[in-house]
């Protein structure tokens, strides 16, 4: 393959890139640095506006991965990757309705502290134990997958590209603390938004217009967006998509700890609840872009498929390869669309980092060192940034190693995604579910979800569930072709066919379902946990939404929790804590500043003035 190697421009605009996340670290360390506690650096005060946070959520988990992956996706398989429109939609209004008022109002910092709130240390433990190792390996993967497509096609080098990451990450995380992460996320949201529209109006200008795109994608089949096929099996169609990519969104959105830290870093919970509607607009069009980009592409292609022909080895190769040919007498450009690319990068690394050290800290040092001064705090939160970074760079150079797990290692967040929601979802919707039976669930979920992702990966789906597009290379040069052998499916056991071929959407669907069905029947099995010793606080009460004709069965459905005795809102309105979450969160061996915020009866909302009252106190 030919390599086209960048201009000094691009190296200009992508060194950039960097020069300006590392500034707003260093931009915020100055800044806050009389404001030394672990609650400044980690949350951010607790007094973040929803604007800064929306796009931060939205740079968050649009990765590299997605700006050369989704792209390939509909380039081979179609537009109907459009779908997750809906679905993106359907995650937002559940996390901001469903999760996030039961973690905004139980004044936590890491979403695992709830587990203990509502089970024990060892659910809380267990829980924060997976997500730590998930999140180190995804996010290695993130950090070298885009690097080494990156890296084949443009000549960028490999290397200097994965430790520069990792280097500005960590710098900025260790420095700036979440108020850096959110407005780096900020900027490099924007950057990731220009890229992709100089891709779509310098690749339609090319084809001759959106409308030729169009026409061309519906002549190859591009365009076939409904399926309304109700097989698990088949990769994508409208019903794995809607139903499938909510359970794996909500697993990434919901329960995740580097969305909520964000959340709850807002001073208010209406600002919280905005800052995940405005960041559905975000996602929305990033969706878009990447989606028409793929079309784009397409357009381009149609004739001469780099992938099929062997100029390039691998399909993530196709939107670095298409922008290099797009703006081959442009310097700056290709520059422009690596800093998309690793913009995503940026900001999916240092969220992980930070996420990664709250954790830590919350959940291991500050339950082993409860009595620690504001300063030694920070400092811990700090040096936890620190290592995080270097582990997770390091776990960068490991993927090298992988070879084809890769791919493996990239489905782990949602094989892992599953059972975390399900696990969140029996504490916060099962009133009668026990820590037994919450402890038990985690596991089946997870050896659920591993079990038919990891046999997936053995015996890969046949064609009739992907469908993959056809791709022409009738204008491709002789010499470039290469012949493609179809895979070789012999010797595959019967369950192949069937449990290892269903999408690998619905790993996060068999996850979550398993862990809830588990949980609840061990809980009936060793004892039903009593409802008047769990605070109304930790419960979500949707049986309301059934049930509102009777409150005989409203009351049944609350399984003995008291959600009608009026503490909580008589509390909360008067600005003071609630007693009974108080006294749980002190048994439970957490400090006196992690009690409930404060009601606002003007602006009708939750916010977190109570915290800077007992931080000030």
């Amino acid at each position: 393959m030919e390599v086209k190697n960048f201009a000094v421009w691009d190296y200009v605009v992508f060194a950039a890139l960097f020069i300006i996340s590392s500034g707003i670290g260093v931009f915020y360390a100055i800044k806050e640095r009389k404001k030394a506690t672990s609650r400044e650096f980690l949350v951010g005060g607790r007094q973040m506006s929803f604007g800064p946070v929306a796009l931060s959520l939205t740079a968050s988990f649009m990765s590299a991965v997605t700006v050369l992956g989704t792209p390939a996706d509909v380039y081979r398989f179609g537009a109907s990757f459009v779908l997750f429109f809906i679905t993106y939609g359907l995650v937002i209004i559940l996390t901001s309705e469903l999760f996030l008022p039961v973690f905004y109002r139980s004044g936590i910092t890491s979403t695992y502290e709830y587990l203990q709130l509502r089970f024990n240390k060892p659910v809380r433990y267990a829980a924060t134990v997976i997500y730590i190792v998930q999140t180190i390996l995804y996010t290695g993967v993130v950090v070298y997958a885009p690097a080494l497509a990156l890296n084949q096609v443009t000549g960028f080098d490999l290397w200097g590209s994965v430790f520069a990451t990792g280097i500005v990450c960590t710098f900025y995380c260790t420095l700036g603390g979440l108020k850096a992460v959110v407005w780096t996320d900020a900027f490099q949201m924007v950057v990731m938004i220009v890229g992709f529209l100089t891709v779509l109006i310098q690749g339609s200008t090319y084809a001759g217009g959106l409308h030729n795109v169009l026409e061309q994608a519906e002549n190859g089949s591009r365009l076939n967006i409904f399926d309304f096929d109700v097989d698990p099996l088949r990769r994508h169609t409208f019903w794995t998509i809607s139903v499938g990519g909510t359970f794996t969104w909500l697993g990434i959105y919901g329960v995740n700890q580097s969305t909520i830290q964000r959340c709850i870093s807002c001073k208010t919970e209406k600002h919280a609840k905005l800052a995940l509607y405005f960041n559905l607009l975000g996602l929305w069009i990033i969706l878009l872009c990447a989606v028409f980009s793929g079309l784009t592409m397409y357009a381009h292609f149609k004739d001469c498929d780099p992938w099929t022909s062997g100029i390039i080895s691998a399909p993530d190769q196709l939107m670095p390869y298409f922008v290099m040919e797009l703006f081959s007498t442009m310097p700056g450009l290709p520059g422009l669309f690596v800093a998309c690319a690793f913009s995503g990068t940026l900001s999916t690394v240092a969220a992980s980092i930070n996420a990664l050290a709250t954790v830590t800290f919350e959940d291991f040092v500050k339950s082993c060192f409860p009595r620690l001064s504001d300063k030694l705090s920070t400092w811990i939160s700090k040096g936890l940034c620190l290592l995080f970074g270097v582990i997770c760079t390091s776990t960068a150079v490991a993927a090298s190693l992988m070879g084809g797990v890769i791919q493996a290692a990239l489905s782990i967040h949602g094989m892992c995604g599953g059972p975390m929601l399900g696990l969140f979802s029996l504490g916060i919707l099962f009133p009668f579910v026990n820590w037994k039976g919450a402890l038990a669930g985690l596991l089946t979920g997870i050896l659920l979800s591993f079990w038919v992702a990891i046999g997936a990966f053995i015996y890969p789906a046949p064609a009739s569930k992907t469908w993959p597009l056809p791709l022409s290379t009738d204008q491709c040069g002789l010499s470039n072709v290469t012949e493609s052998v179809p895979p070789v499916l012999s010797s595959r056991p019967a369950i192949a066919e069937t449990w290892y071929a269903l999408s690998y959407l619905h790993y996060s669907t068999v996850g979550c379902l398993g862990c809830i069905a588990a949980g609840v029947i061990i809980s009936f099995l060793t004892g039903l946990q009593k409802g008047k010793d769990i605070p109304p606080l930790l419960i979500r009460p949707v049986c309301n939404l059934f049930c509102f004709w009777s409150k005989k069965y409203k009351t049944l459905c609350w399984c003995g929790v008291q959600h009608d005795s009026g503490t909580e809102q008589e509390n909360l309105e008067n600005g003071s804590t609630w007693k009974q979450g108080a006294e749980s969160i002190l048994q439970n061996g957490l400090k006196q500043e992690s009690l409930v915020p404060g009601y606002d009866p003007k602006d009708k909302s939750y916010d977190n003035m109570a915290f800077e009252k007992i931080t000030h106190f």
